[in-house]
């Protein structure tokens, strides 16, 4: 049996040891409330600390301009109405290499030495391709993480040309390395199977990063809009769906840094644009000039060509002529306003298609459709995305059409480095840009 309770009255002093239970038992509670307080704060970036804003660079290959008035881009859209935008022109040539090195150096391809997407010279044995890691090929100009790297400002890239590559560094022509050269602090060698979602974070995980070891200037690289835009043409309903999940992308990329608590100085670009190409207008080589007299470096938007030792004068004569949907130039001769043909890994001979025609060896084999960039960079269908979004910049604001070569005295600006001497652009249509907050 259980005990009976001896007495139902409280013992003396229970009511001052109930007091005193009492008064323990709330600052236990209120200990708990602190530390709670304290690891929701911990959980909250912002609220832990006040970070300072990075600049972001984001590249939409082949986005061109108007793809933002589809209505399928509500992130960018929004950033655009928010923010700054304006057309930009690509380089020329409006490939793909070439205008991503432009953009992170503030030097036409002319002067940097990436001509093109392919480039052929006698002191290497092999080509350069888009897998290039050769350094001499890219040590014609600095990119901007190399001067931020040397300033003490921690950089990260998640896909860029030439990012993978040690600039600076010398090689001999057998890849024997002589010099140790700089990359990014943090840098991932592209793949296209790493998928959208991974690069943003990629990105995201880089910015969780402790302070001490955070990058300031960031980069990402998306190419599904070039892709579909090749593959199907810009009219196309996949080209839309395309920009549809960048879109989204962009969209995953903002939230998170929004829960990290990073401000973030957003700049968007695009490498080039996009024109529709068909079978149809295709301008074969073989049907002007003897294929044995010369040799093809580049085809398809325009052909990069060097006759063969001393077959010269009759190459010359079979495409210095006016031909329907193109024109062909000695690179001494192409029009000061490509500012195109001093560099010594431009071929002797440049033939450049008319928007939406291609030139190639011999004529295609079967018929086919889709889309290609490369033509002259002030056509229309080569003008490029640009939005700049941050604390940094003013609102609401559009600016006049420029030059790709612009971009670079910006980024300076933004992550702190003096301005650059010797480069094609000087940043000036930004000087209305800013924010005055």
């Amino acid at each position: 049996m259980p005990t009976p309770l001896r007495d139902a009255r409280p013992w003396p002093g229970a009511s001052a040891v109930a007091a005193a239970l009492l008064a323990v038992a709330a600052l236990a509670l209120a200990g708990c409330a602190t530390q709670a307080t304290t690891a929701a704060a911990a959980a909250t970036p912002a609220a832990a600390e006040q970070r300072a804003p990075v600049t972001l660079l984001v590249s939409i290959d082949g986005f061109r301009e108007d793809y933002l008035r589809r209505g399928v881009t509500p992130t960018l859209s929004q950033l655009a109405a928010g923010g700054v935008t304006a057309v930009m022109h690509p380089s020329f040539p409006t490939k793909t290499f070439p205008n991503h090195w432009t953009l992170v150096t503030g030097l036409r391809p002319d002067r940097h030495g990436i001509v093109g997407n392919r480039m052929e010279s006698p002191e290497r044995k092999a080509p350069f391709t888009m897998a290039t890691d050769d350094p001499w090929w890219w040590n014609g100009a600095t990119p901007i993480w190399v001067d931020a790297e040397k300033a003490g400002l921690r950089t990260a890239v998640m896909f860029w040309p030439g990012a993978n590559v040690a600039i600076g560094s010398m090689e001999d022509a057998e890849g024997r390395k002589q010099v140790q050269g700089t990359r990014p602090s943090d840098w991932m060698q592209y793949h296209q199977a790493i998928t959208d979602v991974q690069r943003v974070n990629t990105v995201l995980d880089w910015l969780r990063r402790p302070a001490e070891i955070r990058p300031r200037f960031l980069t990402v690289y998306f190419e599904r809009v070039d892709a579909a835009g090749h593959d199907h043409g810009p009219d196309s309903a996949q080209t839309t769906q395309a920009v549809a999940e960048v879109d989204a992308s962009v969209r995953a990329l903002l939230a998170g840094l929004k829960e990290l608590g990073q401000p973030a100085n957003l700049v968007i670009v695009a490498d080039h644009g996009m024109a529709a190409t068909s079978s149809e207008r295709t301008i074969a080589l073989d049907q002007l000039v003897d294929p044995k007299l010369y040799h093809l470096v580049e085809t398809g938007t325009f052909a990069s060509i060097a006759p063969q030792p001393g077959m010269e004068a009759q190459v010359e004569k079979a495409l210095l002529v006016p031909h329907a949907h193109m024109q062909c130039w000695r690179k001494a001769d192409i029009p000061a306003r490509f500012h195109y043909g001093s560099n010594p890994r431009i071929p002797p001979i440049l033939c450049l298609a008319e928007p939406g025609w291609l030139v190639q060896a011999s004529a295609p084999r079967k018929p086919a459709t889709g889309g290609n960039h490369g033509y002259d960079h002030m056509a229309v269908e080569m003008n490029s995305l640009f939005i700049a979004s941050g604390p940094a910049f003013a609102t609401g604001r559009v600016l006049p059409d420029f030059d790709n070569v612009q971009v670079y005295p910006l980024l300076r600006q933004l992550i702190g480095l003096p301005a650059a001497s010797g480069v094609d652009g000087d940043g000036a249509v930004f000087r209305g840009a800013f924010s005055r907050r």
